[in-house]
């Protein structure tokens, strides 16, 4: 009987400007074989894409760190939260590890993570895989632009954000909009409320969430940047986002318009019931793009 493939993955950590970064990293048998960053989504770390590395990672060197807040990567007590410093320890994290050019892989948080990456470092950059992380004014729910509005100041805002960080609020972002909740696995969210518990977590995404209004304000230069250097593009959407909804993925396509589009029936949490349809669109992606393939 012949047995497809399962990668081999180690775990580690680097040091990067003080923050202790933990990150997964599958080996392929090929040295040369396409490399893909994947940059995580809150609540979430890099644990959400362990069955996407099991199922890729014989073939393809991927390589998914925790940001500062999240997972396994430990940042000092006084770290400043806000996307450009979580961009700022992830750039220095692809520096460590010597990495020079790669597909990138963007879902949630991981946009305005990895397009901050992208207009500092397009050299980088191979292509893009956009999995609901969205880049657009059309792409943000009512809910959503409700949540980017709060402030400091407002009475009541940070209890409106810590009322997202429960189990109840984790476990729904995980199960909204999917066709059939029992294909989630529990142990996502489960393992995310873990790490949302921990001293000072709270406090981090508190923040974070403080400063997403930071991302909307960079929307057009990230679209100058689309529009400049046409990375060759694969968008998978679960449609059914109560944050960025369907109309996200559509919006990339005036900025490149050659990009792959697929919209799955599902939540924000696209591959934890559409793994089986990603994965080989993911695959067929690198091969595609990746020079030398």
């Amino acid at each position: 009987m012949t047995f497809p493939m399962v990668a081999r993955t180690v775990h580690r950590h680097v040091e990067v400007d003080g923050v202790n970064v933990f990150y997964r990293e599958s080996r392929p048998a090929r040295d040369d074989a396409p490399v893909m960053l994947l940059l995580h989504g809150f609540p979430s770390a890099s644990h959400q894409f362990r069955r996407l590395i099991d199922v890729l990672g014989a073939r393809y060197r991927l390589i998914a760190p925790d940001y500062p807040g999240f997972g396994h990567t430990d940042a000092p007590a006084d770290f400043g939260y806000g996307f450009d410093r979580l961009a700022d320890v992830i750039e220095g994290f692809v520096e460590a590890i010597g990495v020079t050019r790669f597909v990138m892989y963007v879902f949630d948080f991981g946009a305005p993570v990895g397009f901050r990456l992208a207009t500092r470092h397009p050299e980088w950059i191979a292509g893009l895989v956009v999995q609901n992380g969205n880049a657009y004014e059309e792409g943000l729910s009512d809910g959503a632009r409700d949540f980017i509005a709060l402030r400091p100041e407002d009475e009541g805002a940070e209890e409106t954000i810590r009322a997202l960080l429960t189990l109840e609020g984790t476990r729904g972002q995980y199960e909204t909009g999917t066709s059939d909740p029992g294909m989630v696995a529990p142990d996502g969210w489960t393992l995310d409320q873990h790490f949302l518990d921990l001293p000072g977590r709270k406090e981090a995404q508190v923040a974070l969430a403080f400063d997403y209004h930071s991302n909307v304000a960079l929307y057009e230069r990230w679209h100058e940047w689309l529009r400049e250097h046409s990375p060759a593009t694969l968008i998978t959407w679960g449609g059914n986002d109560p944050f960025f909804p369907e109309p996200g993925a559509h919006a990339y396509l005036r900025d490149v318009p050659d990009a792959e589009l697929h919209v799955f029936e599902t939540g924000h949490f696209a591959l934890e019931e559409n793994l089986a349809d990603i994965a080989p669109l993911i695959a067929g992606f690198l091969d595609r793009v990746w020079p030398g393939q």
